[in-house]
């Protein structure tokens, strides 16, 4: 296996990993991430290079066992069906990533259908008791590292009420995938987490990542 470290070569798979979106997308957000600031301290490994049948994102220095694991773990995979050449290689997913979505209707969405005294705002490491207490794979020590770590290094967006408290939100991981979206249960049923998603989704393609819906 190779990591690749070279900003040409990383370039290169990029564009690579582009064309064949959306089987690309555990290891496509990954890679753009990487590619500008890698503020997620990931590495990039792949079988062979030019000629690669597999590649691998994962966190630098990190033992290449596992999957995209929802507790935390980093690692995501793209495996082709033979070998492939950078530039027309069309790899083959082996898991899946969570990503942000939008339908072509969320996209009219404004901020003036929000509730009166509803805001768009982000959230703050301030918020990591909240959101280790509401995720799903959270309620331990090791789930609110990693929440307190995707919210330090990674974009995030909140409807917050008058008073500045988070309503709704959704996080964005390592693989620029949506990773935690919740929406208080007093709140629900208001079109706030559909909101939340456009916002997110417009967020990451102000920043030249991809949604898909």
């Amino acid at each position: 296996m190779l990591i690749l470290t070279c900003p040409a070569q990383l370039q290169r798979l990029e564009g690579a990993l582009r064309r064949s979106l959306p089987l690309t997308l555990p290891v496509y957000g990954a890679v753009m991430n990487i590619n500008r600031g890698n503020p997620g301290e990931f590495e990039v490994v792949v079988d062979s290079w030019p000629d690669f049948g597999a590649v691998l994102a994962r966190r630098s220095g990190e033992v290449a066992v596992g999957d995209v694991g929802q507790d935390g773990g980093g690692m995501g995979w793209a495996r082709c069906p033979g070998v492939c050449q950078v530039g027309s290689g069309h790899p083959r997913v082996l898991h899946r990533c969570r990503w942000m979505t939008a339908t072509g209707t969320c996209t009219q969405l404004s901020t003036g259908m929000l509730d009166p005294g509803v805001r768009v705002g982000s959230l703050s490491p301030a918020h990591v008791d909240l959101l280790n207490e509401t995720w799903t794979y959270g309620g331990n020590a090791r789930s609110r590292r990693y929440l307190a770590e995707v919210l330090g290094r990674f974009p995030s967006v909140c409807l917050q009420d008058e008073a500045g408290q988070p309503l709704s939100w959704t996080l964005t991981d390592p693989f620029a995938s949506g990773a935690h979206g919740y929406t208080l249960p007093t709140h629900r049923r208001r079109g706030h987490m559909r909101a939340v998603l456009v916002l997110a989704a417009r967020q990451a393609q102000a920043r030249g990542f991809p949604s898909f819906g």
